[in-house]
């Protein structure tokens, strides 16, 4: 698993965040579901690599990743506010525009990502996520100007 991939710890304005990247080509972001790290992508991560820059990271809160700080309002570990480190991670690492990949929990932070920063995520995939209703209400079609699709198993 990550065959050629560097593990990194990557300053932001909030905390250290590890993640590993590998590959070349156009910028994937995988995030994790709960109670899982980075190391979930591993078997996806290297395939990926040959036609992408993959980034795997530990989201805040998990893995080696910091802890966000206590607030009575949650402020701090929101969907927002880890979408917004981890739109400042992926600018640190030079990608301004980038496809993002949730899974569970990580899917919350990508959605959030694609909502508040369109013009930043090329695609958005999530898997394995529940409607979460305060997201429903903003959901249209100009959203997604390339267009979108959805899918559902049983």
């Amino acid at each position: 698993m990550f065959q050629g991939f560097q593990l990194q710890m990557i300053e932001t304005s909030r905390g250290q965040i590890r993640l590993r990247t590998g590959g070349q080509g156009p910028a994937v972001l995988l995030l994790h579901g709960h109670p899982r790290t980075h190391m979930t992508w591993g078997r996806v991560a290297d395939k990926l690599a040959s036609f992408h820059t993959v980034i795997c990271a530990d989201l805040p809160g998990f893995g080696k990743s910091y802890v966000p700080p206590d607030a009575p309002d949650s402020r701090h570990s929101s969907k927002r506010e880890k979408a917004e480190v981890l739109i400042e991670l992926m600018e640190r690492l030079g990608h301004r525009r980038f496809s993002v990949v949730g899974h569970d929990r990580g899917s919350y932070s990508a959605f959030r990502m694609a909502m508040d920063h369109p013009e930043v995520i090329e695609k958005l995939a999530v898997i394995d996520c529940l409607p979460i209703i305060e997201h429903l209400d903003h959901v249209s079609s100009a959203s997604y100007p390339s267009g979108h699709a959805t899918s559902a198993a049983a």
